[in-house]
Order: structure tokens, then C-alpha cells, then sequence
């Protein structure tokens, strides 16, 4: 029973936060699409776990200092796993389809697999904890995921496919600009987790990542949403 409970908590925020961002797009994407994306996104997440468990084993036996071991683990061992898995899944799943055919696509699909990803990091976050925990103890740190960790994900995500959609717009950089994406939304993930560990005035600068993140994905969405007849070629 109690499984149950977080496993739909675990979900709330990243369905709360999807049906936000989806109602940005003036021509809403199949529902078998959606949830084709997101349950990708929940997949790859677990893949990244093992595969942070495996880098974060290999720096400790590297024997660096604890602030070197803290930025190999945030920005590599963290950021950079999570954020390539989450592009993977648009890459594969979504950049073929004949559904993918505006250039807000992409910022809403890349979106769409951060939630899927940040919703199977909140259930095993919840599964984690003590069923002794009062319900108001569980929404209390599912709050902090909600503004936090989950919307890391999705802004993080967002800022890949604003480049992602820029590509198709730039047919010469179409190869490029993506790792462009990629490399800033990795840089901020990392900076954020950096801060989040240092505590202290670290949650100032992790709060200004977090809206930067959202006023840039904001602009990105606006920009594509203004133009809804325009598709891809």
C-alpha cells in the first residue's frame, strides 16, 4: 500500500509539470507519443544509475582531493550521464517520427523524457524512505523535488531541445548546435548539484540556475509557440 502511494507520488510532480508545458503547444502531440517518450525517460534513468555507480566508483579509486572528487561526481559522474541519456531518448525515439514536425517539438519532447527520468528518480526516492514518515514528512521532501530536482530536469532538457529546434534552422550547424545544447545544459546541471551539496549561500546560486533556466526555456517556448505553422524540413 505504501509502495503504491509513492509510486504515484513519485509521479505527481512530473505530471503536474507535464501537463504545464504541454498546454504551450498550439498543436498537441499524440498521447501514444507522449507516453512512449516518458516512459523512455523513466527507463533511461535507471540505466543512469548504474552507470553513475560505476563512475563515481572509478573517481573515489582515482584518490583526488574531496573538491575534485565533488566536481568529477557532479559535473561527469552526474550531469553529463543524465543529460546525454535524456537527449538519447529524443534522438532515438522521436527525431525520425513524421510527429516531430515543428521546431517547439523538440523543446516539448526533450521535456517530455526529463520528466519521465526525474518521476523514476522521485519514486525511488520516496521507496527509500522510512514508512514510519508521516504523509506531511513525505510532501514536504516531495515539494523540495517538485521545485528542485525535477525541474532541474526539465529545464535542463528544455535548454537542449531549444538548441535541438535550432538546428533545424541552421542547416549548416545542424550537428553542432545540438552538442552546444547539450554542453550548457550538462555546465548548468553540474553547477546546480555543485551548489546544491555545498549548502549555505550554494542554495542562493542553485535558486538564480534555476531561474535562468526557466526565463531561457520560457523565451524558447514563446519563440517556437509564436510560429505554429511553421514545420520542420
Amino acid at each position: 500500500m505504501i509502495s503504491s502511494l509513492y509510486i504515484f507520488l513519485g509521479l505527481a510532480p512530473s505530471i503536474i509539470w507535464l501537463l504545464f508545458y504541454l498546454r504551450r503547444d498550439v498543436h498537441p502531440e499524440p498521447k501514444s507519443e507522449v507516453i512512449k517518450v516518458f516512459f523512455y525517460g523513466m527507463l533511461v534513468a535507471l540505466g543512469a544509475i548504474f552507470l553513475e555507480r560505476g563512475v563515481f566508483k572509478i573517481f573515489k579509486n582515482l584518490s583526488p582531493s574531496p573538491s575534485i572528487l565533488l566536481i568529477l561526481n557532479t559535473f561527469l559522474g552526474a550531469a553529463l550521464i543524465e543529460e546525454v541519456l535524456k537527449y538519447l531518448v529524443v534522438k532515438e525515439k522521436i527525431l525520425t517520427s513524421p510527429e516531430f514536425d515543428e521546431p517547439i517539438d523538440a523543446i516539448l519532447y526533450m521535456m517530455i523524457a526529463a520528466m519521465g527520468f526525474a518521476g523514476l528518480e522521485n519514486i525511488l526516492v520516496l521507496l527509500q524512505l522510512s514508512s514510519s514518515l508521516l504523509l506531511r514528512q513525505t510532501l514536504f521532501i516531495l515539494s523540495l523535488r517538485f521545485w528542485g530536482a525535477t525541474f532541474l530536469h526539465v529545464l535542463c532538457s528544455g535548454t537542449v531541445g531549444f538548441w535541438l529546434s535550432l538546428s533545424f534552422e541552421e542547416k549548416e550547424k545542424k550537428m553542432k548546435i545540438p552538442f552546444l545544447g547539450l554542453g550548457i545544459a550538462i555546465f548548468l546541471h553540474g553547477l546546480y548539484n555543485f551548489f546544491i551539496i555545498k549548502g549555505g549561500k550554494g542554495f542562493l546560486v542553485a535558486a538564480l540556475i534555476l531561474i535562468s533556466l526557466a526565463l531561457f526555456v520560457s523565451f524558447g517556448l514563446k519563440k517556437h509557440g509564436s510560429k505554429p505553422g511553421k514545420e520542420l524540413t
